[in-house]
C-alpha cells in the first residue's frame, strides 16, 4: 500500500466512522477501487485506522469522558449511570462478533451485500426522517434496559454496509431518546465498540499487517482518520440541529446505486 493510498483510506474512514452510511462499507469499496487486494493484512488495516476517529472522538467529547472517568472512580453518578449503561450496550455486538467474525468476513465483505445494506439503510432513514425533531435535548439517563435494545440493534451493523451509526441512533430513538441524546450516546458508545475492535484486530492480525505496510503506512492512516473524523462530527452534530438527517439516506441510496453500476460494468 502506497501513503497515497492510505493517506484515501484514513480520509474514507475519519470522514464516514461515525455518520450514518457505514465507513467499513465505503473503506471496502475504496479499498478494491484502488486495487488493494482483500486478505487479512487490509481487513486489519480497515480496522486498524479506526484509532484516528476514536482519537477524535475523546478530543471532541472529552468533558463527557471526564465524566465518564469520574463516574467509575466513584465521584459522579450521573457518570457512573452512564458508563454503565455504554458497557450493557456493548456486550451484544462483542458478543455477537466473536461468534461471527470469520462468518462475516467470508460470506459479507464484497461490493453487492454492502450495496444492499446501503440501499435498505437509506429507504429506513428516509422513511424515519419526517418524523425525527432536529435537535433536543442532550444526553441524559439511560435505563439499563434502553441501552441493552441499543446494544443489540447495533448487531446489526457487523453486516458491513448497514453502519454501526446508523442502528445505534435509529436504536436510541426508539427507546425514547432525544436525536441529539442517541446521536451522543451512538458516539461515546463507538468509543468503546471501536477500541475493543481495533484492539481484537491489532492481536489477531496486527503482525500482518505491519509485515505488509510498515508502520509508516499505518501511522499515515491514523493521521488521516483522526484529522478528518474530528471535522465529521463536529459537521454533523452541527446539521442535525437545525435539519433532518435525510441526507444520509440519499447518500447511502446514492452510494449502492453507483456500486451497483460499477459491479455490472465490471470495474468492481
Amino acid at each position: 500500500m502506497d501513503l497515497w493510498q492510505a493517506i484515501v483510506l484514513g480520509l474514507v474512514e475519519g470522514l464516514t466512522e461515525f455518520l450514518p452510511v457505514s465507513s467499513t462499507g465505503h473503506l471496502l469499496v475504496a479499498q478494491r477501487l484502488m486495487g488493494i487486494e482483500a486478505d487479512a493484512a487490509a481487513n486489519a488495516y480497515a480496522i486498524a485506522i479506526q484509532g484516528g476517529a476514536i482519537a477524535a472522538v475523546l478530543v471532541l467529547y472529552r468533558h463527557r469522558i471526564v465524566q465518564l472517568v469520574r463516574g467509575l472512580l466513584g465521584r459522579d453518578p450521573a457518570g457512573l449511570a452512564l458508563a454503565l449503561a455504554l458497557l450493557v450496550a456493548f456486550i451484544p455486538a462483542a458478543i455477537a462478533g466473536l461468534a461471527f467474525d470469520d462468518l462475516i468476513e467470508g460470506y459479507l465483505f464484497g461490493p453487492m451485500p454492502v450495496a444492499a445494506a446501503w440501499a435498505v439503510g437509506g429507504v429506513l432513514m428516509l422513511a424515519v426522517s419526517s418524523r425525527l425533531q432536529p435537535g433536543g435535548t442532550t444526553l441524559t439517563h439511560v435505563p439499563l434496559r434502553a441501552a441493552l435494545i441499543i446494544g443489540v440493534c447495533q448487531c446489526a451493523a457487523l453486516w458491513p454496509g448497514v453502519s454501526r451509526s446508523l442502528a445505534t441512533i435509529l436504536g436510541g430513538i426508539a427507546v425514547g431518546l432525544s436525536l441529539a441524546g442517541a446521536v451522543e450516546f451512538s458516539f461515546l458508545l463507538g468509543l468503546i465498540t471501536l477500541g475493543a475492535a481495533t484492539a481484537y484486530k491489532g492481536l489477531d492480525s496486527g503482525a500482518i499487517m505491519l509485515e505488509a505496510y510498515g508502520p509508516g503506512v499505518l501511522l499515515t492512516g491514523f493521521l488521516a482518520a483522526w484529522v478528518s473524523a474530528m471535522a465529521s462530527v463536529a459537521w454533523m452534530v452541527a446539521w442535525l440541529q437545525h435539519r433532518r438527517p435525510a441526507v444520509f439516506g440519499w447518500w447511502r441510496i446514492a452510494a449502492a446505486a453507483v456500486v451497483v453500476a460499477l459491479v455490472m460494468t465490471g470495474r468492481l
